[in-house]
């Protein structure tokens, strides 16, 4: 783990619990990890009305603020498969 995350990481989780001011719903969450196993990313799924929301949310995550990822993807999930509809 990084200096930088793991400095960080009790108030990135703390923000996913917690998040006031957002609209959104933290549904599933964890680190990415590289082929040694090491943390080198993080896989959020949330739920929200608008995108926009999931964007407010991202930039204050404390993560995004300490300038730990490299690159940034939010992306629209069509939930199918285990939704219990399938």
């Amino acid at each position: 783990m990084s200096e930088v995350r793991a400095r960080v990481r009790p108030s990135h989780r703390i923000w996913l619990r917690e998040h006031p001011g957002h609209a959104i719903n933290v549904v599933h969450g964890g680190p990415l990890l590289d082929t040694q196993g090491a943390m080198d990313g993080t896989l959020l799924v949330v739920q929200a009305a608008h995108i926009d929301d999931v964007h407010a949310f991202v930039a204050h995550d404390p993560y995004v603020q300490a300038g730990l990822f490299a690159e940034l993807s939010v992306r629209t999930w069509e939930w199918t498969l285990g939704r219990g509809t399938s």
